[in-house]
């Protein structure tokens, strides 16, 4: 069988997952509000550098402004759902 952490990858003849997100273009020197979206799975496409996004990861929605070195991942891997764990100090000993 499969390792758990390995992941199948979507077959090419498919292409990439494509969510239909409504892109507003706006006129130079305003900031476009960002684009609420749940599609984690969404695959970040080159017309979407210089977008900010918000996505959601389970409980609020996170900003990720989109760069160059995004292209071709998924909008979740962007957007972490876990908290990081830390050990509480406590004062009686």
């Amino acid at each position: 069988m499969f390792p758990s952490r390995m992941l199948l990858a979507r077959s090419v003849w498919k292409g990439p997952n494509i969510v239909p997100l409504p892109i507003i273009r706006v006129p130079p020197g305003q900031k476009a509000p960002p684009i609420q979206t749940q599609a984690r799975s969404a695959t970040i496409l080159p017309n979407f550098v210089g977008l900010v996004f918000q996505v959601h990861n389970g409980k609020i929605y996170i900003d990720v402004e989109i760069t160059e070195d995004m292209v071709g991942h998924k909008l979740g891997e962007f957007s972490p759902t876990r908290q990081r764990f830390s050990y509480k100090q406590s004062k009686n000993k």
